[in-house]
């Protein structure tokens, strides 16, 4: 189990952005269970819809990104590597999420080869399904995302 502090030593997103917020369960290069608690006073619920506040669907999809990175980053990561998502697959959206849901994230690798992994991941809340799909990404050096080359 990791608590806030010890995901933010692994993870490099931050608030607003960093969407775990504890991990129940990790198993490295295999699989996790994370907690994602869904605040009224997130930013993005200003305008996503002010009548009716649902969560966009592509920070579900960064909410599992986050909890995939730390299954497929050691521990002891190298500060010149991010891993990055390549492609989603087949995610489906099937209730929406709301202010005051408590996301429960879990994420299994299904493939881990040459710098690609992919994981199946499943979001619920209370027991109900909320959104799920496939994932693909890869490791890139951090001096490749803003280098001159095309």
């Amino acid at each position: 189990m990791m608590n806030l502090l010890e995901i933010n030593k692994r993870i490099k997103q931050r608030p607003p952005f960093q969407m775990i917020e504890k991990v129940l369960e990790l198993e490295p290069n295999v699989s996790a269970v994370g907690i994602k608690n869904v605040s009224v006073n997130e930013p993005y619920f200003t305008g996503h819809f002010p009548e009716v506040p649902i969560m966009p669907g592509v920070l579900l999809i960064e909410s599992a990104a986050q909890l995939c990175s730390l299954v497929i980053a050691p521990e002891n990561a190298e500060d010149d590597k991010l891993y990055v998502l390549l492609k989603v697959k087949d995610f489906k959206f099937l209730k929406p999420v709301v202010p005051g849901d408590t996301l429960n994230i879990c994420v299994k690798c299904t493939l881990a080869a040459s710098g690609a992994y992919e994981f199946s991941a499943v979001i619920s809340v209370d027991g109900q399904v909320k959104a799920k799909g496939v994932m693909l990404f890869t490791s890139i050096e951090k001096s490749a995302v803003y280098s001159n080359e095309t």
